[in-house]
């Protein structure tokens, strides 16, 4: 009866420092990595996003040529995870890595006899897709192997917000270079990869997953897969209500699989449309506004969240997000700035809770490594970002042309609502129903 007071009179840590705490806790390559993950997205994105510019004006493809390429290209990107996990499992996460960076910054060179070749240009472009494929997998795997579970939220979440930071900067930093000084930039680039690639060759071995040694900071108390006798204290802990309890499919991987491919489904009509939308009724400065409030919440949520998201129970964060999305979709089709700004904001809520629960979702309920995991997760989001790109094309010329471009965000938000427990539903009732146990004739 003691304990609590006696705690209550000492001096408290501010919340701010507690939420902060793991994020100072980090091994010197888990901070390289971090360091890489905004790095790699910069330098990426510095060239990325201007490859329809390149290929069609100064190449002179034809617009559906530049379509096709770059949607491959994409497809190509997400589902060639799988076989970086492959690889990683085969030959090892660092040197998967390693292997991805060296394709990635060839790539990057060879867009410089593409600058004024087509087939180098499209080649080099597949070079790159080709090596982020393979890299992210063994990159997620490898900043938590060897690590407690209650640390790998604060891990991947500060990974992902190196990740959006790198992506924001990148269109910004090269805006001013891509087409007067294309040599320079691509040159630039090639050198940052090369350099990024030799501090990869300087990084340990993995530690095998599940060894707590290969991070001094994981605590094996807290962690109930390495300490048995912590798994059975948790055992007669309180149950949750009987709506937040998961549903007997819940221990399918095939749930945060589905999820993925739904999320990322209705997330990229977002991401895809907004410009064609938000432009055409505010101006180009205000989009920029938009995109720049967006990457810095994501940023900055996305850690501090983390905890949160990772305590939540599944059911309950994906009611959070799908509500979140829904909402933001449905204040979109206001087409007032106001409410684009703010729909905008709710779906990047939305993001930041789906995205990361997912991940972590998936890695609990797998007993295959982390690398698999996190090429299956690649994949169902290239399923789901291609599915997006096949609807939405047509969806939106309908709605732009009958004058009526608000009805498409509707449909989205609609989509948000209904999907999610309908998926839910599909999935619970193709279980196969246990075989009923022989009644005991005793």
């Amino acid at each position: 009866m003691t304990g609590t007071p006696l705690r209550r009179r000492g001096r408290p840590q501010p919340p701010s420092r507690s939420r902060l705490a793991a994020f100072t806790e980090f091994t010197g390559p888990q901070y390289f990595l971090l360091a890489g993950s905004f790095l790699i997205p910069l330098g990426s994105f510095a060239v990325l996003p201007f490859m329809s510019v390149l290929l069609h004006e100064r190449l002179g493809m034809g617009l559906g040529a530049v379509g096709v390429v770059l949607a491959v290209a994409s497809f190509v990107q997400f589902s060639g995870g799988v076989v970086g996990a492959a690889l990683a499992e085969r030959v090892g996460l660092q040197r998967t890595m390693l292997l991805a960076l060296v394709i990635r910054t060839a790539g990057f060179a060879a867009f410089l006899p593409g600058l004024s070749r087509p087939m180098w240009a499209v080649a080099a472009l597949f070079l790159v897709s080709c090596g982020a494929a393979l890299y992210l997998p063994a990159n997620k795997a490898y900043l938590i192997t060897g690590v407690a579970e209650g640390r790998r939220a604060p891990l991947l979440s500060a990974s992902s917000s190196a990740f959006n930071a790198g992506i924001a900067l990148g269109p910004i930093a090269a805006a001013p270079f891509v087409l007067t000084a294309s040599v320079g930039l691509f040159t630039a680039v090639t050198v940052l990869f090369g350099l990024i690639t030799a501090g990869h060759a300087l990084l340990p071995k993995e530690t095998p997953v599940g060894d707590p040694a290969g991070d001094p900071a994981a605590d094996p108390a807290a962690d109930p897969a390495g300490d048995p006798a912590g798994e059975e204290e948790q055992r007669p802990g309180p149950q949750p209500p009987e709506d937040e309890k998961p549903a007997a499919t819940d221990s399918s991987p095939l749930l945060p699989f589905a999820i993925t491919v739904l999320s990322v489904y209705v997330f990229m009509f977002f991401q895809h449309y907004l410009a064609l939308y938000a432009v055409g009724r505010t101006s180009t400065l205000f989009y920029g506004l938009v995109l720049a409030l967006y990457a810095l919440l994501l940023v900055v949520t996305q850690p501090l969240l983390s905890d949160w998201t990772a305590r939540l129970p599944y059911h309950r964060a994906l009611r959070i997000g799908f509500t979140a999305l829904a909402t933001g979709m449905a204040a979109l089709s206001l087409g007032h700035p106001a409410a684009i700004l703010g729909g905008a904001l709710l779906i990047c809520l939305g993001e930041v809770v789906l995205f990361l629960k997912n991940d972590l979702e998936a890695l609990s309920r797998s007993d295959r490594s982390p690398a698999v995991v996190f090429g299956r997760q690649r994949l169902a989001a290239g399923i789901g970002a291609f599915a997006s790109g096949i609807a939405g094309g047509e969806g939106y010329a309908w709605a732009e042309g009958s004058g009526h471009a608000g009805l498409f965000w509707l449909a989205i938000a609609a989509q948000c609502a209904l999907l999610p427990p309908l998926l839910l539903r599909t999935l619970r009732r193709a279980r196969p129903r246990p075989r009923p146990r022989p009644r005991s004739l005793s």
